[in-house]
């Protein structure tokens, strides 16, 4: 049984608070760099190794206790235990076809909403499209240099009012394939004819681009870190090329950072060349939790203020006590440590499922910053329909893309998939044989 050493664990944890240092052994644990049935060391050594009081290092261990990471034996000391696949109650039971994300992985949100409801303004009368904390918390983070700030319910909300504020009536709009499936509906539901935008492992094809500007295309809508790309995220060298092509046109740009804190690729904008044009998304309920309900819209300001208009036709604003809560979560360093923990695992099961699916015989396609897998099937409806059965239920390509592709692809979602090798093996081999048809011989 390996010993873990006090001085090696506080030379690896930067942390010194109980949820920080929490957070961090459990990516340790999580990578392997801690292995299962190591010993830890007592928490006397481990706070005077530390820095720490006692009661510090005992509320981590007692955090690691509830997600079933360590276990403390009688007189045996604690111990890291390994995971336990006995929790994996069925394929029914994880979202692998809305991107949802894994609950287990957000902070929490108690303290900074005790700390929102005590700011100065909360429930006064009046609006603020946009609170001072919240925009002194996103504006060092921003890509370029914002003319106008405003906040919205929702990444999927932000999106769709950065679309309305760059559409016009008779235009087509130029997008990014693969998009999410919901915004294309929404798209469809304005009657807004769609350019889809082709990818390559740099970005978004110039040609393309260009091709769909000529027809007139008003707006262009993308994604630099590519959350849903089959290849790609965004790279500095076709920034150059797409500005290059936007330049001389009309076009505006709506940039979508649906994964915001959780985006593990160097973030991209268009929007440091041609600021007065671009109006960008930033979405932090993936990272922090639905119920925040609150995203950034931040760019060119007649952009945002035809954004702002078009939320309830200018009267709504987003809830200050929302808005109050993520900035304070924005600063919060044990809530930043959650996030790094949880981007890190996010990308661990990116990778394992892919090495799953690509032993079982599939052909995946996955981009760097991306959080779902694309598999290569014969029939992807059919190959849908022989998941669903067995209560698997995934999305196909078509939902996703505008232009006819070649090859049929299932859309898996990865942010709740289980890291578990033996588990994933199993998936893998009921997705090649929905792929082949043999799920559906069973169920015939």
């Amino acid at each position: 049984m390996d010993v873990v050493a006090a001085d090696t664990l506080a030379a690896a944890v930067g942390a010194r608070t109980a949820v920080g240092i929490a957070a961090e052994l459990e990516v340790l644990i999580g990578d392997g760099t801690i292995p299962a049935g190591s010993r830890l060391p007592t928490i006397r050594d481990l706070a005077a190794a530390f820095g720490v009081s006692v009661g510090t290092v005992a509320d981590a261990w007692g955090a690691l206790r509830e997600r079933g990471l360590v276990e403390t034996r009688r007189r045996g000391g604690t111990h890291v235990v390994a995971p336990d696949a006995s929790e994996f109650t069925g394929w029914a039971s994880l979202d692998l076809l809305l991107a949802s994300p894994d609950q287990a992985l957000q902070p929490r949100m108690d303290g900074a909403i005790v700390q929102a409801m005590r700011a100065r303004g909360v429930n006064a009368w009046g609006r603020e499209q946009m609170v001072e904390p919240l925009r002194a918390a996103v504006a060092p983070r921003w890509p370029f240099a914002a003319e106008a700030w405003m906040t919205a319910g929702g990444g999927t909300e932000g999106l769709w009012l950065a679309t309305v504020a760059a559409i016009e009536p008779g235009r087509p709009v130029a997008v990014e394939e693969p998009a999410p499936p919901g915004y294309l509906a929404s798209l469809a539901d304005l009657g807004v004819e769609v350019i889809g935008i082709p990818v390559d492992d740099d970005g978004p094809l110039p040609d393309a681009l260009r091709a769909a500007l000529d027809a007139g295309a008003a707006a262009f809508v993308h994604q630099p870190g590519g959350p849903f790309s089959t290849r790609h995220a965004l790279s500095e060298a076709r920034v150059d090329e797409l500005v290059a092509v936007l330049e001389d046109a009309d076009a505006s740009i709506v940039e979508d950072d649906s994964l915001g804190p959780l985006s593990a690729v160097p973030v991209r904008t268009l929007g440091a060349a041609l600021p007065h044009r671009t109006i960008r998304v930033l979405a932090f309920c993936r990272a922090y939790g639905l119920d925040l309900r609150t995203s950034v819209l931040g760019g060119a300001a007649h952009l945002v203020e035809r954004a702002v208009r078009a939320r309830s036709g200018g009267l709504a604003s987003n809830s200050r006590i929302l808005q109050h809560a993520l900035a304070a979560l924005l600063v919060d360093q044990d809530a930043v440590s959650v996030v790094d923990r949880a981007r890190i695992r996010y990308g661990a099961r990116v990778a394992l499922a892919s090495a799953a699916m690509r032993a079982a015989g599939l052909r995946v396609e996955v981009g760097p910053g991306s959080h779902v897998l694309w598999v290569e099937v014969p029939d992807e409806s059919a190959a849908a329909i022989a998941l669903s059965r067995r209560g698997i239920v995934v999305d196909v390509g078509a939902t996703s893309f505008v232009t006819a592709q070649a090859t049929q692809r299932l859309r898996i979602s990865a942010a709740q998939l289980p890291e578990d090798e033996a588990l994933l093996a199993e998936l893998a081999d009921l997705v090649a044989r929905a792929a082949s048809g043999a799920l559906r011989v069973a169920f015939a």
